[in-house]
């Protein structure tokens, strides 16, 4: 094993590739990596909807960052957003059908990539690394 390996650089290269190919993909779909991560979090939601505020911890993105994703997928007509009625100041944001529409239609694509990131460990491998990846995710919440 490499003594000089370091964790966080790999983990970012991973990402940035898998960033790439799904951007590459939804380019065509007039969408982000972003955008279809939050379509996919309001999508495995029981109620299709979250708080602005749930949404941004989920995203682990600033407020900012995340009311920007939500005003460009509005425009687009894949989630609306509406303020509580019982208090003006929670904002709530609820994927719309066409929004459920792409992220079947993006589903079979992240299918794709997973298996070929996966392609060369054996089964035992994928779920070793799976159950560790998500070890140390939950180390970080």
């Amino acid at each position: 094993m490499e003594q000089n390996i370091d964790c966080g650089i790999l983990i970012k290269q991973i990402h940035s590739s898998l960033e790439k190919n799904a951007n590459n993909y939804l380019r065509k779909l007039d969408l982000t990596f972003s955008q279809m991560e939050t379509l996919l979090i309001l999508q495995n939601i029981t109620e299709k909807q979250l708080s602005l505020k749930q949404l941004e911890k989920q995203l682990y993105l600033a407020q900012s960052t995340t009311a920007g994703i939500i005003a460009r997928l509005e425009k687009k007509g894949f989630v609306t957003s509406f303020s509580d009625v019982s208090d003006k100041r929670i904002k709530y944001v609820k994927i719309t059908p066409l929004g459920q529409q792409y992220c079947q239609q993006s589903e079979q694509h992240r299918k794709k990539a997973e298996q070929e990131i996966l392609s060369g460990l054996t089964q035992t491998e994928q779920e070793i690394f799976c159950a560790l990846l998500k070890k140390v995710k939950d180390t970080l919440k």
